[in-house]
């Protein structure tokens, strides 16, 4: 009878793992790993890419509307200074109501990164590091590496040159080749390691630490320099702090691959 009863309880507990699991990695998908050389690389650089699972969108009005009801402290209205600044959630009506302007289904804009980290955690997930987002997007709806495709750069570039869509709703971009959507195209999105190209080399493997202290010196050992979609990618994050709110500005969480579900 204890065996038995040890069987179930067991069973029970395995039931519920597989169920969190399943709930944590609903709206993700695979996005396999390998070797690529970012911007500020050059051959003898490249960086190796784990596997790892990324939501499928970013994070809608309505999502994060759930997460503060949830976790109130991260309301406009309560939210410390610290860790977001003055525009954080600026254009919501209320604490708890959003605004006229702003769609439902729109993508989670004017959120500081330390809000962003927080609401990535509590659903057992995390921010994607700079190298994730950019292997991520480096693909277009066919290929993995489009980079060097006239058209994916044009469309990028023409996209950051009036990025007036953080009120479209989610999904309203292409799928690319991973069957994620709006990496490009809708609004920017915060990294976990935003910044890293600014602190030091040895964030980056110390791979030429001193044109690794600014932004702009990373053109220097560029691995393609007509890339100039990701040079202003990098130029935005070096240009924000961890508390900044901005319109264009939202997130999306990925998670470790320990369970494929």
């Amino acid at each position: 009878m204890n065996s038995l009863l040890k069987t179930v309880t067991i069973s029970i507990i395995f039931s519920i793992l597989i169920t969190s699991v399943l709930a944590q990695t609903q709206g993700m998908v695979t996005v396999k790993g390998g070797v690529y050389i970012p911007l500020y690389g050059v051959d003898s650089t490249a960086v190796k890419i784990n596997s790892f699972l990324m939501d499928v969108h970013p994070v809608s009005n309505t999502d994060f509307s759930i997460f503060i009801q949830k976790y109130p402290e991260w309301k406009r209205n309560t939210v410390k200074r610290l860790f977001a600044d003055k525009n954080y959630l600026m254009l919501w009506e209320t604490d708890n109501t959003l605004g006229d302007q702003l769609h439902p289904n729109a993508p989670i804009t004017n959120v500081s990164w330390f809000a962003a980290k927080k609401y990535c955690e509590c659903l057992g997930k995390r921010l994607p590091t700079v190298d994730e987002w950019e292997y991520a997007a480096m693909a277009d709806e066919h290929i993995t590496d489009a980079r060097k495709k006239e058209t994916y750069n044009q469309y990028i570039l023409e996209w950051y040159e009036a990025p007036k869509s953080f009120n479209n709703t989610i999904g309203s971009t292409f799928k690319n080749y991973w069957g994620i959507y709006d990496l490009h195209g809708l609004v920017w999105e915060w990294t976990m390691d935003f910044n890293s190209v600014l602190i030091s080399g040895e964030s980056r493997k110390d791979v030429d630490k001193d044109s690794n202290l600014f932004c702009g010196s990373a053109a220097v050992g560029a691995s393609d320099l007509m890339n100039y979609a990701a040079f202003m990618r990098y130029a935005f994050r070096g240009s924000v702090k961890a508390n900044y709110a901005i319109r264009n500005l939202g997130f999306r969480c990925v998670k470790d691959i320990d369970i494929v579900p």
